[in-house]
């Protein structure tokens, strides 16, 4: 074995790096076991630990889970203890970043199932990543639930399933029942939408979305490909005006600053649904996000105490914690 392997006990005071490659290797590419290696390197199963452990301390080796529904729980727990977020959730980037949205909203529906206690009532945005989200979810991850919609979603040109579609998902795979507002996003005038929030049924809907248990919702980013412009609420230009004032996207149809500071309160008066007010002093407000368009919108949403839980890629947690 000495021939075969060039190594013998008296080779110990050998480089202790190349050693520790050596059982490195022997670890990971042969799948030999620690005594195994011990007795082929004349060292202790002990010492082999120990290289083990610096070898990947120091970085020479790397273990990588490449499952899609792996998490990166080092970056879930900086999060946590950087932004006092009570819990969080980071995937994998993967190698095609088209897949990023379908893999954040798989973690998200991954974990509503397995949120305790089980949510009674449920309040919910809308949006591409929430559509995919509601679509990831398995049948029964709930029994009895209600979703309640927690701010106007109908669409005025129909291209898109908007809120209604999103909260009947959710609700019908939790056998459960969906809460619908009657009510597009923004309204023209301030008038019609004091009316309408006036309306008693309209009332006793968003009454029951400000005091539900659980907040899930997603935010968009201030750029034309905002789904407030594809859903005919905004146009191109009422998002470059709010992009000049300071808006680095909408939280619940509500445009922020970096500040979280409501940048258009005219704007704002036209806007139906729960305020951000409520959000922010909710028990459990799960933040869903994924891609680079959003990496503003999401620090502002995370660093400014909009969220007590974030669900989003490695590439999008990485750039919250660089300081700006």
């Amino acid at each position: 074995m000495r021939l075969l392997l060039g190594w013998s006990s008296e080779e110990d005071a050998v480089d202790d790096e190349l050693l520790m490659v050596r059982v490195a290797e022997l670890s990971y590419d042969e799948n030999k076991t620690q005594d195994e290696i011990g007795a082929l390197l004349g060292i202790s199963r002990w010492k082999v630990g120990r290289l083990l452990t610096q070898a990947r301390e120091l970085g020479i080796v790397r273990i990588e889970i490449v499952h899609p529904r792996a998490r990166r729980l080092g970056l879930e727990r900086t999060l946590v203890e950087r932004f006092g977020l009570t819990d969080a959730v980071v995937v994998p980037a993967p190698d095609d970043p088209a897949a990023v949205l379908e893999r954040v909203a798989r973690a998200a529906a991954d974990m509503l199932t397995a949120l305790r206690p089980v949510p009674r009532i449920l309040a919910v945005s809308w949006g591409r990543t929430l559509t995919a989200l509601a679509e990831a979810l398995p049948d029964g991850w709930a029994h009895g639930i209600t979703v309640v919609q927690a701010n106007g979603g109908v669409s005025l040109n129909r291209r898109s399933g908007g809120a209604a579609s999103v909260a009947v998902t959710i609700a019908q795979r939790g056998a459960g029942q969906a809460v619908l507002l009657p009510s597009p996003a923004i309204l023209e005038r301030v008038e019609t939408k004091q009316a309408i929030e006036a309306d008693r049924t309209v009332a006793a809907i968003l009454e029951q979305a400000a005091h539900a248990d659980t907040f899930l919702f997603t935010a968009g980013p201030c750029d034309p490909a905002s789904a407030h412009v594809e859903n005919g609420y905004l146009t191109a230009s009422d998002i470059a005006e709010l992009a000049r004032r300071g808006a680095v996207g909408d939280l619940l149809g509500r445009y922020i600053d970096a500040d979280g500071n409501i940048v258009d309160p005219q704007l704002d008066a036209r806007t139906v649904g729960v305020g951000l007010d409520r959000v922010r002093s909710a028990s459990r407000a799960v933040f869903v996000t994924a891609g680079d368009a959003k990496h503003d919108i999401a620090r502002t949403v995370v660093s400014n105490g909009l969220c007590s839980v974030l669900v989003t890629d490695e590439s999008t947690a990485r750039a919250l914690l660089e300081e700006k």
